[in-house]
């Protein structure tokens, strides 16, 4: 199914473009398209969602592809590699939504994002939509963004919705290669990280500090401290530090 989502929105593209690939005079003539599409990779020694590690502590693999158009509307496909015995070993996401500034040093990002699960346990309703929406905040070298995403009650959820809510922080330090971070998160509802972790409490924070290295205006690799409130199970729910290798094209 992804694949056909893929060529569908290739053929799509082509057919925009229109004279793409007619002579050399005809493409000096045409105006720049209004189509982007760019892509990122990414080894990470632990793919942690939300504070949680859905890669037992391993090694993961990731990367995305997104297609996006001038008036601010764009789809994607992002992936991992999973460790996890329910999920399998493969996380696939497909979103799209609208993303743009609505005041000056203001902008806005809504969409909906569906989780797909495509090798996990047979029979097993395991994939699920979540609606999204964020607003950042631009002041000079530094940035702030708060945001919310809701998944309604659902047969994979066992009939339970789950709010999230964040507040993300980033400046790059001057004269340098050198940007820091920090995440606070807050769950509420089924994917509450003490609640995966067999614990009581249905809500909870979790949070980071990170920085990250430039090496090229395409690669960077970066390691952040990341943490969840309720119980600590190892290379699950407890606090980590994870390394990344990234690159963006």
């Amino acid at each position: 199914m992804l694949t056909s989502i893929r060529g569908i929105v290739a053929a799509s593209l082509l057919a925009g473009c229109g004279l793409a690939a007619t002579p050399a005079l005809a493409d000096e003539m045409d105006p720049p398209s209004d189509i982007t599409v760019s892509g990122n990779a990414a080894l990470v020694t632990d793919y942690r969602f939300r504070g949680v590690s859905l890669s037992n502590g391993n090694i993961a693999i990731q990367g995305g592809i997104d297609i996006g158009h001038s008036s601010g509307f764009y789809v994607g496909t992002w992936g991992s590699s999973l460790t996890s015995g329910a999920y399998g070993a493969i996380e696939l996401d497909i979103y799209g939504g609208w993303s743009g500034d609505i005041a000056d040093g203001v902008s806005a990002d809504i969409g909906v994002l569906y989780y797909a699960y495509p090798d996990g346990i047979s029979g097993a309703d395991l994939d699920y939509v979540e609606f999204y929406g964020s607003l950042g905040f631009a002041f000079g070298p530094a940035d702030a963004s708060v945001g919310v995403a809701y998944a309604p009650d659902q047969d994979s959820l066992g009939d339970q919705d789950n709010l999230y809510v964040y507040l993300d922080l980033g400046a790059g330090i001057p004269d340098t290669p050198i940007s820091v971070s920090a995440h606070l998160g807050y769950t509420d509802g089924v994917l509450a990280p003490d609640l995966l972790a067999g614990g009581p409490d249905d809500s909870g924070f979790d949070w980071s500090i990170g920085a990250d290295f430039a090496v090229t205006d395409n690669l960077s690799v970066g390691v952040a401290y990341i943490g969840t409130e309720g119980a600590s199970v190892k290379n699950f729910t407890d606090d980590a530090v994870v390394g990344t290798l990234s690159v963006s094209f």
